[in-house]
């Protein structure tokens, strides 16, 4: 390592999201407005990522008031609280720029529902007891 990785490395945030390009996220980022200070949530997807280590950035694309817009956060800024993973989305593409031409119902992802492994299911055997006819007296 040299001596820029050293100190990049002291740097970066030791829990990092589990972020993936599709993912719808909620970055909440700290806003500094003369003396005052707030948090501004951010909701969108993710169509980008690039970066490794300390410089790693996430692009994040949402609709405000009919209009697109795009940020770029870096993950490991310390302007950035956190970053929540509302749902996961099915995804071929490293850049998801083909939905800043997509409207409405078309800019859709399809969700990916949490992975939960598959239990064995008891199979319940019907016992097929005869019945037995009651003797005629």
């Amino acid at each position: 390592m040299n001596l820029l990785d050293q100190i990049e490395h002291k740097e970066m945030k030791e829990a990092t999201p589990g972020v993936r390009i599709g993912d719808t996220v909620r970055v909440h980022i700290r806003i500094v407005e003369g003396a005052k200070e707030r948090v501004q949530v951010v909701e969108g997807i993710v169509i980008k990522m690039r970066g490794s280590q300390n410089r790693k950035t996430i692009t994040v694309r949402k609709v405000s008031f009919g209009v697109g817009v795009e940020r770029i956060f870096p993950l490991h800024s310390p302007r950035v609280e956190k970053v929540e993973v509302v749902k996961h989305a099915k995804v071929r593409q490293a850049k998801l720029y083909y939905l800043r031409e997509l409207r409405g119902k078309a800019a859709r992802l399809k969700e990916v529902r949490a992975h939960t492994p598959k239990t064995k299911k008891k199979s319940k055997k019907k016992s097929k007891a005869k019945a037995v006819p009651e003797a005629e007296a």
